[in-house]
């Protein structure tokens, strides 16, 4: 039996008001075909990016309650699908350091999913920026997230995670066939490597990968990459956006198509190293 779903990624240019980018998700989330099973994802930093320092602590929300929040769950409940805020700044107990928490929100408006980046940024790239360090203002997340809904079970990363295998694997031995990874790619390693480590995960874990990301050149002068992805767990490109534009994605798939390749390929069943990554 099909099991169908609509799978839609949001790429666009941040800036440090969140109201103005909840705006621009509204118009753009409106933008999307109908459908009466739907996950919508939207890129990392979606809700306050390339602000002042100390921006988004100041913005920080206890998971779960808030305006930022408040206002991304109203968008779910009024364009009727599942939503996942790519990023926005969540409280931790560290008063000096936010966590960039994706969140999931259902159709009614509910938050039933939340994940905290494990592994931030610290890196020299050759671009405008010329240095990373996430993990100065950034708390880094513990623990797995996948969510499930339906006959979709969602496996929860951030950008940086995605050069991460362990963690794929983890996931998806937990039973994921669908992987967000919400992001912000520097236009530089974007070029480098963002399609061949999305195609890399979306093979390796037999799963749909739906990847939104920032584009274009933001207010503090950071370059992002875009080339926001939907990938089928072939490794097969379903949807790419251009690097310049705030635009949408969104593809009709059957989830179906995961279990088909597990079995004709049961490379869960061939991994040697299974055993590390049971549940606890």
């Amino acid at each position: 039996m099909a099991k169908l779903w609509r799978l839609s990624a949001v790429q666009l240019t941040s800036g440090p008001d969140t109201l103005a980018n909840l705006a621009k998700v509204d118009l753009l989330l409106a933008q999307l075909p109908k459908a009466e099973r739907h996950l919508a994802v939207l890129p990392e930093g979606v809700a306050v990016f390339a602000g002042p320092e100390g921006l988004n602590l100041k913005l920080a929300e206890p998971v779960g309650a808030g305006p930022m929040q408040q206002g991304y769950a109203a968008l779910a409940k009024k364009h009727q699908l599942y939503l996942v805020v790519g990023t926005l700044p969540t409280q931790t107990t560290d008063p000096s350091r936010f966590a960039a928490s994706s969140l999931l929100y259902s159709p009614a408006g509910d938050l039933i999913g939340d994940y905290q980046k494990i592994h931030l940024f610290d890196a020299l790239v050759n671009d405008s920026s010329q240095q990373y360090m996430e993990s100065a203002t950034t708390m880094a997340g513990d623990k797995l997230s996948v969510a499930e809904f339906d006959d979709l079970k969602l496996g929860m990363m951030i950008c940086y995670d995605m050069r991460f295998p362990g963690l794929a694997q983890a996931l998806v031995a937990r039973g994921m066939n669908v992987l967000v990874v919400p992001s912000a790619f520097t236009t530089v390693t974007g070029e480098a490597h963002w399609h061949t480590l999305l195609k890399a995960r979306a093979i390796e874990t037999q799963s749909f990968v739906i990847a939104p990301a920032q584009v274009g050149t933001h207010i503090n002068g950071r370059q992002t990459y875009g080339h926001s992805l939907i990938i089928d767990p072939w490794g097969r490109i379903l949807a790419e956006a251009d690097g310049s534009n705030e635009m949408v994605l969104s593809v009709e798939t059957d989830l179906d198509l995961c279990q088909q390749l597990a079995e004709k390929m049961p490379v869960r069943h061939h991994n040697r190293f299974q055993s590390e990554l049971k549940h606890e």
